[in-house]
This record gives structure tokens, sequence and C-alpha cells, in this order.
């Protein structure tokens, strides 16, 4: 089976400890962790080899987090120890959140944070009232971008259905207004 980039796991972590507790946790779960985001194989698709590349994004960095990216697209999962708010942490977040969930910390509790536009816009609607096909018409997407977009938020907030998904999400959204 070829795993999918949106299959592999994206941490964005801010300190060496946290991001060696992922990583244990990771290895047990049958990856390979190999430090750096530069990869070894020649092939595009290395997401069969569960290979987990992980290290530190600096402030300025913009280098090491286009690596990182490139890897997580070609189906490696990344573990970045970075600040958040520098210009190299934004634009790993933003680059890794279009591939797909990326998790914050240990355990990923800040799930909305880690909410793409699309999916927040999408959820909204839906909590609204709105059908997935209707969603995706008034965001001006496809019904199939709308599908992985909910399917990737559903993922997110561990659950099954997307109405379980409405609800963790207007849930934490009521506990951390942003």
């Amino acid at each position: 089976m070829i795993r999918q980039p949106d299959d592999a796991p994206r941490h964005v972590v801010a300190t060496a400890a946290e991001a060696d507790t992922v990583l244990r946790r990771l290895t047990r779960d049958g990856w390979t962790a190999r430090a750096g985001f530069a990869l070894p194989d020649p092939s595009w698709d290395v997401g069969a080899a569960h290979l987990i590349l992980h290290g530190r994004v600096g402030d300025d960095d913009l280098e090491s987090a286009q690596l990182a990216v490139l890897a997580a697209a070609r189906g490696a999962g990344v573990v970045a120890v970075c600040d958040p708010e520098s210009a190299a942490g934004r634009a790993l977040i933003d680059d890794l959140s279009r591939l797909g969930p990326v998790h914050r910390g240990i355990d990923g509790a800040d799930t909305i944070a880690n909410l793409i536009p699309e999916q927040r816009a999408l959820l909204d609607r839906l909590a609204a009232g709105d059908t997935i096909a209707a969603a995706a018409a008034a965001e001006f997407l496809s019904l199939r971008t709308a599908n992985r977009r909910i399917a990737e938020a559903r993922a997110l907030f561990g659950v099954r259905t997307t109405r379980e998904a409405v609800l963790a999400y207007l849930r934490q959204r009521r506990r951390s207004p942003e």
C-alpha cells in the first residue's frame, strides 16, 4: 500500500524534549526516525518506508522549512522543533497544513489551531445546517475537496463521523474563542 502524504504524521513542537516524546511514540508505531529533513531516497514516494524526519527549524531558516515540506509532500513524516511565531515557523505550519493536519505540541491538543481556513469555513457552515455539498459550493470548493477537508478534520478531532467532528469543533470553539 502506498501511503499518501496526508497519512504521514506532521508535528511542530517547541522543544527538543517534546520532539523526543513524539518520536518515541512514532517509533513504537513502526516509524523509522532519521535526523534532518533531506531525504536519502531518490524515488519520489517514500511513504512506504515509514520514515519520520526530525530536526530544528531556526527562526530564519527557510531552507530547512522548505526541506521539511518537500519531505512531507513525498510521504515522509515530519517532527519539527521551531518557534511557531517566527517567519520560518509560520511558513512551515502554513505549508504543511496544505498537505493535511499538523499537530502542535505533544498531544495535538490545539486542534482548532490545526484546522486550515477551508476546514473552519466548512465546519461553520455544517454547524449552521448546510449540507457538505451546499457548504462546498458556498466556499467555492469542489465536493471532492470539501469531503477531503472534512475527512482531515475528523482525523484531527479523532472522531468517525462528520456530525461528531462538527460537535467537537463547536465544543472547542466555545472553550477557546479566537
